[in-house]
Parts: C-alpha cells; structure tokens; sequence
C-alpha cells in the first residue's frame, strides 16, 4: 500500500442518498463498520452535502465535507461544528482507524 496516497474509508452523499465503503477495508469489524455508516448518514440527514472519511498518506483520518454550488440549504458552519462534535465524540473510534490503517498499510493487515 501506497502512504503517499490518500485513501477513501467511507462516504455518504444526501444528493443521491448514498453511502459508500471501500471493499479494500473489509477486514473492519462489522459493528465498527455500522458504526461508520451511521455517523455519515445522519450527518448528511442533518446538514445535507457530502462527507468522506479517508486517511491521508500519514495515517491519519481525515472527515472533509462539500456541497453543491446551487445546495443553498447546506449550513456549511454547521457542518464544520458537526464534523467537530464527531472528532470529539468519536475520537477514541478515529484514533483506533487511524492505528488500524497505519499496521495495514505497514503490510501487518491483510
């Protein structure tokens, strides 16, 4: 695996009412992967947009949001305080992802 590369965990879109987890993290345990999924859903239920999850080439997590131009519902103030409260809240959930990748992409993961 690439470090230098970023790597897409998860996403949900409100715009198509989608979620979406990278096949190449299938060895995440289901509750943890449930647990995902619900974070980025009711974050786009509650502000609309898109949130991805991915780790940079350090390792570490990265929660980044985006709408569309013409979206003039999304609250993109609200995103960011929500994205705060989920680092905050979560964290003990990121950090143990951030470790998780940091061993695969080390080749200790398969």
């Amino acid at each position: 695996m690439d470090m230098s590369e970023t790597k897409v965990l998860c996403a949900a879109n409100s715009y198509e009412g989608k979620y979406y987890f990278n096949p190449e993290f299938d060895s995440i345990p289901e509750p943890v992967k449930k647990e995902l999924r619900i974070i980025c859903t009711l974050f786009t239920e509650d502000v609309g947009g898109v949130i991805t999850m991915s780790f940079d080439g350090d390792g570490e997590l990265l929660i980044e949001t985006d709408a569309a131009q013409e979206d003039i519902l999304y609250d993109e103030i609200g995103a960011g305080l929500l994205v705060k409260e989920i680092q905050k809240n979560r964290k003990e959930l990121l950090e143990s992802l951030e470790t998780y990748y940091r061993v695969k992409a080390a080749g200790g993961i398969r």
